[in-house]
Formats: C-alpha cells, structure tokens, sequence
C-alpha cells in the first residue's frame, strides 16, 4: 500500500472516528486525544450493526454490539471510544483485498478508508494509536458460508459440505493473515476478541420454503463441526479469545424439545431462540435484532477484565 494512502487513511481516521458517549463533550467526529482508550471494531455487516427494516431495507445502526460495548463503558466509567471500520456484506477474502466500502455499508460514524482496504485501514489505525487501544473484535466468515446452504433459488445445495471445506480453508488462510498484522499493529497484550454466530439457518424451518426443515438441520453441523472450529483455532493462535454465539444463542440444543412461538406455531427450541434474536424467522435476513446484539455484547464484555 502506497504511503501517502496510509498517511491520508490515519488523517481521515483521526478527524472521523467515531466516539462513544465517553467524550459527551465533545463532538463525535473530534479528533482523537491522547487520553481516549480506543475500542477498534473490524469486520462485517455485524460488526457494523446492520439491522433490516424490512424484507429488503435496512441500515447499519449504532445498535449493534460494538457501539452498545463502547456505551455501556462510558456508564462504568471505564471509557472506550469506538472506531468502528466494519463493512456489510464483506467475506474475509473482501476485508484483506477489496479498497473502501460504500458509504450505506459503513458502520455509523465509521472512518472513511476509500482507497486501501479494511484491513489496511484498521492495521493502519492500530499501529498509529498502538499505545491507546485497549480492545479489538473481529466478527468475519459469515458471508463465506453462507452461499454453501442454499441455491439461488433457496433450494438445499446438493453440494453443501465441500462447498464449507473449500470456504473453510479459504477464510481459515485469510483469518491467520489478517489476525497476524492485527497482532503486528497492537502487540501481544492488547485484548483481541474474536466473534462467531448465532446459526441463522435454523430461521430456515419456518421460513424456508418446502427445503427449510432440512436447511434448518443441516446448518448445526455447517457452524458446529465447519465455521467455529476454524474460526477457535485461528482466534486462539493468534492469542484472542473466542466468543462462541451458536453455543450461548441456543442453536444445539435439542431439536425434538419445541415451544410455541407465533405466528409459527410449535417449533424446535433452537429455531425459536434464532427467531427470537434475529430477523430471520420474518425476513430471512441473518441480522440481529437489538437483543440479539445485546446477548453478543454481554458475551463480549464477559471476556473483558473486571473494572
């Protein structure tokens, strides 16, 4: 990457980033101060809290996990002040190679890094503010797997578990990659937080069509046996801790044990714990809803020392 982007990206970043409501003085686009404890967020749409408004709508919001973290520090005193580069709709091979993000799939008050990279960007941030970030998450490898359920048509793919092996050692190489400059730019003591999923699919059984029981079932195995594992093992050499949201939302638990939940009617406690945190049941989006950030943001913070 060309030195004069990384000179612009950090000058973008300092007079953009987003703050919490730590420095409710100041404006949210202030420049950053040698006092300010940096939360840095990288990845997704998750990461930069998409939430839809419908079938089709949406917009990142500032109620995704990230920005409630950096919120809930001001309450305590504690004080982080979220830089957020999360993108919608990256893959992990996208945040390491595609320049810049469009502007609607920016997290809320997101630094501006047209030109170089997420990675490049937050490395770039990291490395100029090393002595001031105190906490890194990434939430990546979602939109790598998820082409491998379902066709185009929404139909079972009769391919699905050499489609996960092959998106699996795909995002397994890219994760070490971007995991290794992210250790570069902060060094070995700084807190990493490495994120999964709540096993969206499980929405699929009742809003899946005439295929969506058997989406639904064979989506535990894609997370449990494929997506985590890769993603534990990449995390925990890389020194992060690993936040394991399929296991906390619910998604393998017992598929013969069923609650009512309408308009649905009976279903299977795991697919009525996924329509309960995230939209998919409604829409077939794989966002969270508020609450659903909220059980990431409270897995998040169990990681963190006690203040």
């Amino acid at each position: 990457m060309a030195v004069l982007a990384i000179a612009a990206l950090l000058f973008t970043a300092l007079l953009t980033a987003c703050a919490s409501s730590t420095a409710a003085t100041r404006s949210p686009d202030a420049p950053i101060v040698p006092t300010d404890r940096l939360y840095v967020s990288i990845g997704d749409s998750y990461a930069a809290g998409y939430q839809p408004s419908g079938p089709a709508s949406g917009a990142t919001t500032t109620n995704g996990f990230a920005y409630q973290l950096a919120n809930r520090s001001a309450a305590t005193g504690t004080g982080m002040r979220l830089v957020n580069f999360g993108c919608s709709g990256v893959t992990s091979t996208a945040l390491l190679n595609d320049r810049g993000c469009v502007r609607e799939a920016l997290a809320p008050g997101a630094p501006d890094y047209a030109g170089v990279t997420q990675a490049e960007a937050a490395e770039a941030f990291l490395r100029a503010h090393r002595t001031q970030v105190v906490l890194v998450s990434v939430v990546v490898g979602g939109n790598d797997v998820k082409p491998c359920l379902l066709t185009a048509q929404g139909t079972v793919r009769p391919d699905t578990v050499q489609c996960v092996a092959d998106a699996a050692a795909t995002l397994r190489s890219n994760l070490a990659r971007l995991l290794a400059g992210v250790r570069s730019a902060v060094g070995a003591d700084v807190r990493v937080v490495g994120l999964t999923y709540p096993d969206i699919f499980l929405g699929a059984w009742v809003s899946g069509g005439p295929d969506g029981h058997e989406i639904a079932t064979r989506s535990v195995a894609v997370f449990r046996d494929a997506l985590n594992p890769t993603l534990r093992a990449e995390y925990v050499q890389a020194g992060a801790s690993f936040v394991d949201i399929t296991a906390a939302s619910g998604a393998y638990g017992s598929m013969a044990d069923s609650t009512v939940v309408p308009p649905y009617g009976p279903v299977p406690e795991p697919v009525a714990q996924v329509c309960a945190l995230t939209f998919y049941c409604e829409y077939g989006d794989p966002h969270p809803k508020t609450q659903g950030y909220t059980l990431i943001a409270d897995l998040v913070q169990r990681t963190l020392p006690a203040s």
